[in-house]
């Protein structure tokens, strides 16, 4: 199986720039679709953007869109999520996911630990 680890997260003022990092290790990622999801406190874990095998095809969520720009790197195993224009309300845990069913089927199998990123306003 992939074994999955996020990376950059952190506390920055609204209106900055992060990019987080999904580094896959265990198996080569070139065969799953990835994905980023985020959980607020007291909120469900929520979709925020995800990407095909082989970064062809992207899907973001409406509160992103023009904000956030995913990708991959499958010789470097590693998966991206670049966020600008940070607001408070993208204070959340960020996790990688990933997965060899369908995109269709928009369902992930694995997941990462997760790392939090906080914007202040």
């Amino acid at each position: 199986q992939v074994l999955l680890e996020e990376s950059g997260g952190g506390l920055v003022q609204a209106g900055a720039s992060l990019r987080l990092s999904c580094a896959a290790s265990g198996r080569a990622i070139s065969t799953y679709h990835m994905g980023w999801f985020r959980q607020a406190p007291g909120k469900e874990r929520e979709f925020v953007a995800a990407i095909n095998w082989n970064g062809v095809i992207t899907n973001y969520a409406d509160s992103v869109k023009g904000r956030f720009t995913i990708s991959r790197d499958n010789a470097k195993s590693t998966m991206y999520l670049e966020m600008n224009s940070l607001r408070p309300e993208d204070t959340a845990v960020y996790y990688c996911a990933a997965t060899q069913t369908a995109w269709s089927a928009g369902r992930f199998d694995y997941w990462g630990p997760g790392t939090q990123v906080t914007v202040s306003s």
